[in-house]
């Protein structure tokens, strides 16, 4: 990107302290200052257009700049700027609470809202535990999860995540958590079905080794960002529902990324098959234009915890349910069902899914691409002919220099990712057309080049 002025960017080094980035980068003087948005596209202080790739962080369903959306919040600005959902509730909560259990599978029908995906895991968490606790099954309190699953920085959020250096640093996290392999590389034998899958057989070794007894919950994202957009194998989430319902463990389909129409569909988990105990939602239930996460609740867990024990989920937030944030999610949902926009992202993922497979096709650097609907990654690697890996000299090189470079050439936002490889990720806003995911394409393959001509000089 272009390089910020002298005065924001001191502002920048001087007041603002960033997320999730180097330091070294945040005291340059190229870091990018984004000012306004419209569809597909955002701009920077200089006026140069970029087109945004990762939807800006997967959530810009319905693109930047919908009117609608952002009148749905002013008008409820006037109307309620504020109100609490402890003991009281207000229209604008109800409203979108009422919308999204519309849109789950048919028992989970309560809507218990935060502001942030962690927040909505740490959430999701509490409630599996309280859940067994009214049940008379204090001892059920671990969770398992998945290797390499990103679900949230918040320290309960983060004892699930299954990334060792995003722990590192606030060790002991939460105790009582596993992690079971991911799906990275699995297919179903020939004959045999998902219970055959090594991933799944380690879970039930797990289960077995900590005892059945003492687990409260399984969490797994329906198609996992951490390591590539990982699509597991058919049959994949009926069994993980199969073995969690026998052994009396509560499913959680963290949907933070996946929910509201990013891979076509409503809720994955149940596009996949299985219907969970708990969904946890953020990014595309506002499509960014406020910050609103939350869990959809299953009617067994939402009455169990309201008629027993204490009679009350002992867990709140000022913010959980905020007018503005809840009208904007009514809104933005509203638009995604009434264009039908899920449904556009089917249509468009052969065109997406082809144009990944030319590229490949075309560069040697490429290992593979992963994913489906809006959400991809393309796995990068030495030589694929000769199945030569990167170096770890490359891989720095390729993900902290030749991409970025790339990138900003043809004016590209996306994301170069390195948690457990060299990856390029893709998630475009759900509007986005033939003509821009023809550009978004171009410039996958413009990056592609680069890593192209940067092995080749080795």
């Amino acid at each position: 990107m272009s390089p910020v002025s002298d005065g924001i960017g001191a502002l920048t080094r001087r007041h603002l302290f960033p997320h999730f980035t180097r330091g070294g980068i945040w005291s340059g003087d190229d870091v990018p200052v984004i000012v306004r948005g419209d569809g597909c596209y955002v701009y920077d202080e200089q006026g140069t257009r970029f087109l945004d790739g990762l939807a800006g962080l997967f959530c810009v369903n319905m693109g930047h700049g919908r009117e609608d959306i952002a009148r749905a919040g002013a008008e409820q600005l006037h109307r309620l700027p504020y109100w609490t959902n402890w003991a009281s509730a207000h229209p604008a909560s109800m409203e979108a609470a009422e919308l999204i259990a519309g849109l789950a599978p048919a028992d989970l029908n309560s809507v218990f809202f935060v502001n942030s995906g962690s927040e909505a895991v740490e959430s999701a968490i509490k409630l599996a535990r309280q859940f067994h606790l009214n049940r008379g099954k204090p001892n059920r309190t671990k969770i398992i999860a998945r290797d390499m699953a990103y679900h949230g920085t918040t320290l309960g959020a983060l004892a699930v995540t299954g990334i060792d250096r995003y722990r590192a640093p606030y060790v002991p996290v939460m105790p009582g958590v596993r992690h079971f392999p991911n799906t990275l590389g699995e297919v179903v034998p020939e004959g045999g079905s998902a219970a055959d899958l090594p991933s799944l057989r380690r879970l039930e070794e797990i289960i077995e080794e900590e005892g059945s007894e003492t687990i409260a919950a399984v969490f797994a994202e329906p198609v996992q960002n951490s390591r590539g957009a990982l699509v597991p194998p058919p049959g994949y989430w009926p069994r993980l529902r199969e073995i969690c319902s026998r052994h009396g463990i509560l499913l959680v389909a963290d949907e933070v990324i996946t929910a509201f129409g990013r891979i076509g569909g409503w809720f994955t988990s149940v596009d996949f098959g299985a219907t969970p105990d708990l969904i946890t939602f953020a990014k595309g239930a506002t499509s960014g234009y406020a910050p609103l996460g939350g869990v959809v609740i299953s009617d067994e867990i939402s009455k169990t915890i309201l008629s027993t024990g204490s009679g009350s989920f002992m867990h709140g937030a000022t913010w959980g349910g905020h007018p503005v944030s809840t009208a904007i999610a009514t809104a933005n949902i509203s638009a995604l069902r009434d264009e039908n926009v899920p449904a556009r992202v089917h249509g468009h993922e052969a065109r997406l899914q082809a144009g990944l497979d030319r590229i490949r096709e075309e560069h040697y650097s490429i290992k593979e691409w992963r994913g489906s609907g809006f959400f991809y990654a393309l796995e990068f690697t030495g030589d694929r002919d000769s199945e030569r890996g990167l170096t770890d000299r490359e891989s720095i090189e390729i993900l902290r220099r030749v991409m970025p470079q790339a990138l900003s050439e043809v004016r590209l936002i996306t994301r170069p990712d390195d948690r457990g490889a060299t990856m390029l990720t893709i998630a475009p806003p759900l509007v986005a057309d033939a003509a821009v995911l023809d550009e978004l394409l171009n410039g996958v393959e413009h990056v592609a080049d680069a890593v192209d001509s940067f092995l080749a000089r080795r």
